[in-house]
């Protein structure tokens, strides 16, 4: 909404830009812009128009891609969306493996915590979701359904235990995300069905961090069991919750109209393979 910044952004001067604007408006017989003193909003038009440019860069995009893959074949890059926790701890095996296999293939591993948004958005090609159910715009591959643990420190008073009710989850100080965080959320909704709150002493968007404050016994926290097991750290403990453990969805999520080369299409099918083996052993 700014033609100054928009000409700097693409690299012409600002009467260039107005002038081919004006061209514009003149073939289409249509104003796409209201000019208002300094200030610009689009038309009803320009909105429509919008809409479609979108569209048609996008099909070009894919145009390109499709033509990259077929020239390099197992080439170019993958860009991919996962949850922060999933990145520090469970997927270094899955990269190495990928690697090797497609050694020209340039990943790019992104943590988000707004996977579904960066799908649509294109920022990331391929994403790791929780709960994403198919729609027009996505499609949604499930992966595996993955249960949710207690995890203490093995000093902790609960170590001797291998399982708790979820009502004893109750006023124990708690080591968690923040409000807002998929993780949190997923376990809030899960003991609010039971009339109460966690009770959080620490908040952190590091899994890193929460793991070694509970390490260190300062609280419990609630995580993935194949995530607390893949970490394999004879410091923890974990007790399974009876009454309503949390449980999240795994899924990989793609735009459906985005154009997934052949080492994208590899890579969903060793996430496939990758994730269900680990819900499973």
């Amino acid at each position: 909404m700014h033609f100054t910044k928009a000409a700097e952004n693409i690299g012409v001067s600002q009467p260039t830009l107005s002038q081919q604007i004006r061209a514009l408006e003149d073939e289409l017989h249509m104003p796409l812009f209201d000019r208002i003193g300094k200030k610009i909003a689009l038309t009803e038009a320009g909105q429509m128009l919008l809409i479609h440019a979108t569209a048609m860069m996008d099909t070009l995009q894919n145009v390109k891609d499709s033509i990259a893959d077929l020239r390099h074949m197992h080439g170019g890059k993958i860009r991919v969306g996962i949850m922060p926790s999933d990145l520090d701890y469970r997927i270094t095996q899955l990269v190495v493996d990928f690697h090797r296999e497609f050694p020209k293939v340039k990943l790019m591993i992104i943590a988000s915590i707004d996977i579904l948004r960066q799908v649509l958005e294109s920022e990331v090609d391929i994403g790791v979701g929780i709960n994403v159910p198919p729609t027009d715009r996505v499609v949604s591959i499930p992966l595996c359904t993955e249960e949710y643990v207690l995890t203490v420190s093995v000093k902790h008073p609960l170590a001797h235990r291998t399982s708790v009710d979820i009502n004893e989850l109750r006023d124990l100080p708690m080591i968690i995300f923040p409000e807002g965080f998929f993780g949190r959320e997923l376990v809030e909704d899960a003991v609010q069905k039971h009339g109460f709150r966690l009770h959080s002493i620490l908040e952190t968007s590091s899994a890193t961090s929460i793991i070694n404050l509970v390490r260190e016994g300062l609280g419990a926290t609630v995580q993935s069991y194949p995530l607390i097991k893949q970490m394999n750290d004879p410091a923890l403990k974990t007790l399974r919750i009876h009454n309503g453990a949390p449980r999240r969805n795994l899924s990989i999520i793609y735009r459906s109209d985005r154009y997934l080369g052949q080492a994208a299409k590899a890579l969903i099918e060793r996430i496939k393979e990758y994730f269900q083996s680990q819900s499973t052993s």
